[in-house]
């Protein structure tokens, strides 16, 4: 016997095991197919409500909003609570079409946008918008999905343009309307636009799922939200009816 065998031996008897050592072999279930999905599935009706409730879990805050008044009110409360005065678009354009940067500047906030490819694409445009982004007080962004099951938010480099507005402030604000909402993971893979074919260029550089705020519990194990993003998430529901 080696001692490698010896030593097995040894500490199989301690164990109080055979000395085959213990079955590896299992029965295999049967009931297997009547175990159903991971998760239960969310009915229609019900995507919102899981997602505010699952944002809510990690610290986020959700809002609805029904008219580009309640909109601009929304906004003004969670750039007053913050003490905003600068703020970042990214080039969603839901965002244009809301006219934030408009609204945001008639309540006085410091408004830079990327809302120009041309300009985005430009050597002396994307370094300033990147200042600009490490040093607002708020990101706006959009959102491509948000992903009900657990409250999470997934953007695109494709849409939004740079996604410093929406990670490096220290107060990120991302809305989304009803229809860019799905109830699992596996809905917003198979939508995400990545190519799907070798030779098929990237539509974007990058795709961001964020899920609540920054937060960390390497320093002595004490959790601490903004250390490598936003601190504070607020998602916003934009009904129909604020774009009429």
């Amino acid at each position: 016997m080696s001692k490698r065998e010896n030593m097995l031996a040894r500490i199989r008897k301690a164990l109080g095991t055979p000395p085959g050592g213990p079955s590896t072999t299992r029965e295999p279930r049967s009931d297997w197919q009547d175990l159903g999905p991971v998760l239960p599935p969310i009915p229609p009706e019900e995507l919102v409500p899981k997602f505010e409730e699952e944002l809510r879990k990690v610290s986020g805050v959700a809002y609805r909003v029904g008219s580009a008044d309640a909109l601009e009110e929304t906004l003004g409360r969670i750039s007053s609570a913050a003490q905003v005065r600068t703020v970042v678009l990214s080039r969603n354009p839901l965002l244009g079409r809301l006219g934030l940067a408009d609204k945001l500047s008639s309540q006085g906030l410091a408004v830079a946008t990327w809302d120009d490819e041309r300009a985005a694409s430009e050597a002396h445009a994307e370094p300033s918008f990147r200042q600009r982004c490490f040093a607002a007080e708020m990101g706006i962004s959009g959102v491509e999905f948000v992903l009900a099951e657990s409250g999470t938010l997934v953007l695109a480099s494709r849409t939004e343009g740079s996604q410093l507005a929406s990670l490096a402030p220290p107060v990120h604000v991302a809305l989304y309307q009803r229809s860019q909402v799905y109830a699992s993971l596996e809905e917003i893979l198979e939508r995400l636009p990545v190519p799907r074919a070798p030779n098929e260029p990237l539509p974007g550089r990058s795709v961001v799922f964020i899920t609540g705020p920054s937060r960390t519990a390497d320093i002595e194990q004490i959790l601490l939200r903004g250390v490598h993003g936003p601190r504070e998430v607020h998602a916003i529901l934009v009904e129909d009816s604020c774009l009429t």
